[in-house]
């Protein structure tokens, strides 16, 4: 225990060897909890998978410095963790709970004219969705999109007409 105490240490005064070696068991827990997450928290990036990488480096982030007591922090994490998993079961499941949790797409631009109601609800300028365009349409030519969408995760997306 005592050899535990010098490696790991006790409390707020660590040296650079116990943080160290905190660093290191945490960066291993936290490798452990991200697989356990699973790769949509670090992937597709709506609000609830954002709020998962935020509280992760939070919490763990006082374990290193030893603001909070070791144990409770991983455990918190890991349960932070198994809702993230258990939410992100209920959205592939349920159409319902997933428009609750993470909203629906909106259409911005839809024959030839801009939707300006939805834009303002968005929250975006056109400049904003001509990026969006420009980076996945390839194209500024609003002659040649259908549609353009901001999506769940914020993403702005647009459909090319068909020839």
């Amino acid at each position: 225990m005592k050899t535990l105490v010098e490696i790991f240490g006790e409390g707020k005064d660590l040296n650079i060897l116990q943080m160290s070696s905190r660093a290191i068991v945490i960066f291993l827990i936290a490798l452990v909890l991200i697989r356990i997450s699973g790769r949509r928290s670090f992937g597709i990036r709506t609000p609830l998978d954002n709020i998962i990488v935020i509280s992760l480096g939070a919490i763990l982030s006082r374990a290193i410095v030893g603001v909070s007591p070791f144990l409770p922090v991983v455990i918190a994490c890991f349960t932070i963790v198994i809702l993230h998993r258990f939410l992100g079961w209920l959205i592939s499941r349920s159409e319902r709970f997933s428009e609750i949790l993470e909203g629906n797409k909106i259409l911005l631009f839809n024959d030839g004219h801009f939707n300006r109601d939805k834009i303002h609800r968005a929250l975006l300028c056109e400049e904003e969705i001509m990026q969006g365009v420009r980076k996945s349409a390839l194209t500024d030519d609003l002659d040649k999109i259908d549609k353009i969408y901001i999506e769940r995760n914020g993403e702005i997306s647009a459909i090319k007409k068909s020839l």
